[in-house]
């Protein structure tokens, strides 16, 4: 059996890739199996920068997998839509490229599937759990601070600003995230939208408190207006460093195929 290929993570580690799921045993042979084409669905933004962001990190899903299908497909101001990226197929797996459970994966997709399915009585779908939280995110989180020339150290505070959610429950992922985030003077939680503190109060409150730098890790999966909006009040509250948005970070990709690979085996009831 051909092993597993692996891909770089933060800091030099190596992770090992999940194992095929569905991958074909050979052309013709007696117990080939198919792989279930995946359609990874993702917000969606007037920026295109976004869209060019979701294109990087699922060119290197396909780089990962060879000859598993990936389709594209967003739930707002851009194409493809939903239906128009299942259409053809008999059977997907539908991957939130969401970093949080909140409404848009918890009723928006399930609900825009029910409407699909409805209509045209297809595809049969395998619905998969968000990217986050996952101990990579952390990791891909930590890559993108040390680009920006942060490494983990006790004489950095970090925020770890999310988009926000009017959900509750999102915004308590993410601040649980930063209580077990080790190895940093202190981890702060913003949030862009919906809830505080923002990324501005946070840095200001750092600051307050004594901490002699402080970096901003943006938990936001592309480029677009909240990123943009986080960086410029960081900096103007005083941040030293923001790091750039997750994007194709060889970290998503493998969360990406794990999340397939739950989907195929055990999907999430929809």
């Amino acid at each position: 059996m051909t092993p597993a290929p692996l891909a770089g993570g933060a800091g030099g580690g190596r992770h090992l890739l999940p194992p095929p799921v569905g991958a074909a045993l050979g052309k013709g042979s007696p117990g080939a199996l198919r792989q279930v084409p995946l359609v990874a669905v993702a917000h969606g933004s007037r920026d295109p920068r976004a869209a060019a962001t979701v294109r990087a990190l699922l060119e290197r899903v396909r780089q990962a997998r060879p000859g598993l299908e990936v389709r594209e497909a967003y739930l707002d101001h851009c194409a493809p839509a939903l239906p128009e990226a299942l259409h053809g197929l008999d059977e997907a797996v539908v991957l939130p490229l969401l970093l949080t459970e909140a409404y848009h994966s918890r009723v928006d997709l399930p609900s825009a599937l029910a409407e699909i399915r409805a209509r045209t009585g297809r595809p049969r779908v395998h619905y998969g759990t968000t990217l986050g939280p996952h101990p990579l995110m952390v990791r891909a989180l930590e890559r993108r601070l040390a680009e920006a020339g942060v490494e983990r150290g006790e004489d950095t505070a970090v925020v770890l600003v999310s988009a926000g959610s009017s959900d509750p429950r999102a915004n308590a992922v993410i601040a649980s995230m930063a209580r077990r985030w080790p190895g940093w003077w202190a981890v702060s939680a913003a949030y862009a939208s919906a809830a505080g503190p923002t990324p501005a109060e946070a840095v200001a409150l750092l600051r307050a408190a004594g901490a002699p730098r402080v970096a901003v890790a943006p938990y936001l999966l592309a480029p677009g207006f909240f990123a943009d909006k986080v960086r410029r009040s960081a900096l103007e509250a005083g941040a030293d460093v923001v790091a750039g948005v997750l994007g194709p970070a060889p970290e998503l990709a493998e969360v990406v195929l794990e999340r397939y690979a739950q989907a195929v085996r055990e999907p999430v009831a929809v």
